[in-house]
């Protein structure tokens, strides 16, 4: 039994030596992070403080050992280490950085300067994001987290935060954990593009890294398809501002506007357009159509199509398109226009009756109808549309003024007044007295035409009397004469 108790007081003494050492070891060798194509320092702790004292830079990975940088008051060395053409000293305060930093960096970094060597264990990260942080607009964006180290690789709790600073939910792959994750978000928006932060933490060993990247996610201002209601006649323009200028955008791209008609499957390309790497925006127009315009603004990130005078047939889809690298995205706005008409067209005349017409280019959604209403008017003066209908009828016997909504979800987008004119009575008493001035003028010129004719006449009859007479004076004359000549 002492034997046994000799032996175990033999064991944890050398545990506790061990404990000691590991302690001591340990207490010497400091932790720190650094990122991938960045730089890092890593600082010397001389506690010589000889001027003349000769110190060393030495880069440990696993069991292989090679020398970073070897300096003295007089003399500087460089090793062969991976990367001692990336390092850079600091004579004054014996610090190392290294550049560029690379996953493969990752290890034991140990500074001796005639004292204790001191020993910095470099744990590295490499995010790497796709498309390099250039995104349109609808695009996923994916992240890869790398680590490397001299010691196992821990199992590391990510957040990411998003440019308003609020943590954002994504979808995780730890396939090849710890040493790769693969962080996935799907569809980020034009509003998105900022500086976004990763958030790396570790209890052992203690990691607490906060990882910046930049997003840029060219798109519009308004991506969802957005519906524009006018009335025939009325002035539109249909605009699609570019985020490029404020994203700061680099590379070119190329776009054009597209416009399908209501209710046809040919495709029109109203215009096309390029942005430079400069951020110029050049605009051609390619249709014939004469209808619609295009606003010159050389300084402006915006597209836009002017149609002065708008009628039913210029009603459709109207789609801007953005291509870069044969990814493409776009924008949709549908164009509605309303219509009112009536028939008979004009004033109701006492007794008559009249319908009006009310009617928008297009079907309408499930939640959408068209309804006639008279001002001032009874329930029994309202007409409502049936579902998915695009015009409706009022019959109307009686003048006043009559509205025409376009209601969806119980929401007003759209009105358009008809006001129905009553034909008074001096009105048809003016057009009875025309009727009779206008006969009675029809029958003075044809009794002037009759008088002129008679006396036309009678002027013909006289003159050839006239002619009769003095034609038998000259027959007689010369009969006489002959009779003379006789005798």
């Amino acid at each position: 039994m002492e034997r046994c108790g000799a032996v175990v007081s033999s064991v944890l003494a050398v545990v506790l030596v061990l404990q000691l050492g590991l302690i001591r070891i340990m207490a010497q060798q400091e932790q720190q992070t650094g990122l991938a194509g960045k730089e890092v320092i890593l600082s010397c702790k001389d506690t010589s403080h000889q001027r003349d004292s000769t110190c060393t830079w030495k880069y440990k990975y696993k069991e292989v050992s090679s020398t970073i940088i070897s300096f003295s008051r007089s003399n500087i060395f460089k090793g062969k280490a991976p990367m001692t053409h990336r390092s850079e000293l600091k004579s004054e305060s014996k610090q190392l950085k290294v550049s560029d930093l690379r996953l493969d960096d990752a290890g034991i970094y140990t500074c001796a300067c005639n004292s204790p060597a001191v020993s910095i264990s470099l744990h590295v990260f490499k995010l790497t994001v796709s498309s390099n942080g250039h995104l349109l607009a609808n695009e996923d964006l994916e992240l890869t987290l790398m680590q490397n180290s001299s010691h196992s690789q821990p199992h590391l709790s990510i957040e990411l935060f998003n440019i308003s600073s609020k943590i954002v939910t994504t979808e995780i792959l730890q396939n090849e954990a710890p040493q790769k994750y693969i962080l996935k978000l799907k569809q980020l928006k034009a509003t998105d593009s900022g500086t976004w932060m990763c958030h790396v933490y570790s209890n052992s060993p203690l990691i607490n890294q906060n990882i910046s990247f930049d997003v840029k996610v060219l798109g519009f201002g308004e991506e969802r398809l957005e519906i524009m209601y006018t009335t025939v006649g009325d002035t539109v323009i249909l605009s699609w501002h570019l985020n490029f200028r404020k994203i700061e955008w680099k590379e070119g791209f190329i776009g054009k506007l597209n416009w399908e008609p209501q209710g046809k499957a040919a495709i029109h390309e109203l215009l096309d357009f390029n942005v430079t790497t400069r951020q110029e925006l050049h605009k051609t127009k390619k249709s014939n159509h004469i209808w619609f315009e295009i606003p010159e603004k050389k300084t402006d990130s915006t597209i836009e199509v002017k149609i002065p005078k708008v009628q039913l047939n210029h009603s459709g889809r109207y789609q801007c398109q953005l291509e870069i690298n044969s990814r493409r995205i776009w924008s949709m706005k549908a164009l509605v226009v309303m219509q009112v008409s009536a028939n008979p067209v004009g004033p109701l005349s006492r007794g008559g009756k009249m319908t009006l017409l009310c009617q928008v280019s297009g079907p309408l959604p499930s939640n959408a109808h068209l309804l006639w209403e008279r001002v001032n008017g009874t329930e029994m003066e309202i007409k409502k549309s049936k579902q998915h209908e695009a015009k409706v009828e009022v019959n109307v016997s009686a003048p006043g003024l009559w509205n025409c909504h376009l209601m969806e979800n119980n929401n007003t987008k759209i009105s358009l007044n008809y006001t129905v004119e009553e034909a008074h009575v001096w009105n048809s008493y003016a057009v009875i007295g025309a009727i009779i001035g206008a006969s009675v003028l029809v029958i003075g010129l044809a009794c002037v035409c009759i008088i002129t004719g008679m006396s036309w006449q009678r002027r013909r009859k006289r003159a050839k009397r006239i002619a009769q007479a003095k034609q038998y004076l000259l027959e007689k004359k010369t009969c006489q004469c002959q009779r003379r000549m006789y005798k």
